[in-house]
């Protein structure tokens, strides 16, 4: 998604009605220190949008960013804070649920896990009890860039085992000082929050930008050699005959694999199939 707006447009405390927004939401929630603004402001290409703090714990509320005019992304309360009391904890953890079980244009929910460290026992707990209640969450293991590359897929491997997820779960690893895993994200919210025929615009537009660019020079025997990267992001090169080149294969949208989001998602979808309108609400 191309960021043209965004704006913090309702904050919510504990005694707050959760707003009956006109646009999807994915939400996202995390452990206090585990890097959730840095996140959110990498993701929007601003530097201070989500207020960042050497003190974890800062954000107390539910903050819901319009972004475009499309969508809504929503940054939960950190949970986990050490210093934080009991009755503050109760509270974030109120906020939290209240939520998740009142919203109506949810569509996925996105947990932060630090990807240097085993996951902790607050992030076992907030997996849980998301998966007890009916959500499927989509993983995001931050400070990527902390660790080496070659121990990348070992510390994966890590928050599987940690979290003990469930079979087919994503796990995205991001870095906000490098922003790799920025592109797999948004492509992963656009795929949940955009109407099929933005999503087939934009697949449009960036097959006819890709064959611009990556149109090869022909060889001695004629030969015309593509490179790219593959689906894992290794350098991959096809050879073809000139004048002549393979499209390359889609991938199979979120939407299309028939994996869970969320159980209000499922609702919506059966409901979908049978008013064409999965929010029982125009959509502006």
């Amino acid at each position: 998604m191309v960021i043209k707006s965004v704006n913090l447009e309702t904050v919510c405390g504990v005694t707050s009605e959760i707003p009956e927004n006109p646009y999807y939401e994915v939400a996202f929630a995390g452990k206090s220190n585990v890097g959730k603004s840095s996140l959110i402001n990498g993701l929007m290409n601003r530097k201070a949008l989500a207020r960042t703090s050497s003190q974890p714990g800062k954000t107390q509320t539910i903050n819901f960013y319009n972004v475009n005019d499309a969508m809504y992304l929503v940054d939960l309360p950190g949970y986990g804070y050490a210093n934080a009391s009991v009755e503050i904890k109760a509270k974030w953890g109120k906020m939290i649920e209240n939520y998740l079980h009142t919203s109506q244009m949810l569509k996925a929910v996105f947990l932060l896990i630090d990807i240097r460290h085993d996951p902790s026992e607050n992030d076992e707990l907030m997996y849980s009890w998301m998966v007890s209640q009916g959500f499927a969450p989509i993983i995001i293991a931050t400070k990527l860039d902390k660790i080496p590359r070659t121990k990348v897929k070992q510390h994966i491997e890590a928050i599987r085992r940690g979290l003990n997820v469930e079979p087919g779960t994503i796990i995205l690893p991001f870095s906000a000082e490098t922003k790799q895993g920025r592109d797999e994200i948004w492509e992963l919210i656009d795929s949940l929050v955009l109407p099929e025929e933005v999503l087939q615009e934009m697949e449009t537009a960036k097959a006819q930008s890709g064959s611009s660019k990556t149109q090869g020079t022909s060889g001695k025997d004629g030969s015309s050699a593509v490179a790219g990267k593959d689906a894992d992001g290794n350098n991959a090169a096809g050879n073809g005959a000139k004048g002549s080149q393979e499209a390359p294969a889609k991938k199979a949208r979120w939407k299309s694999t028939g994996k869970p989001v969320a159980k209000k998602t499922l609702k919506q979808q059966a409901k979908k199939k049978s008013k064409n309108n999965p929010s029982g609400k125009k959509r502006k």
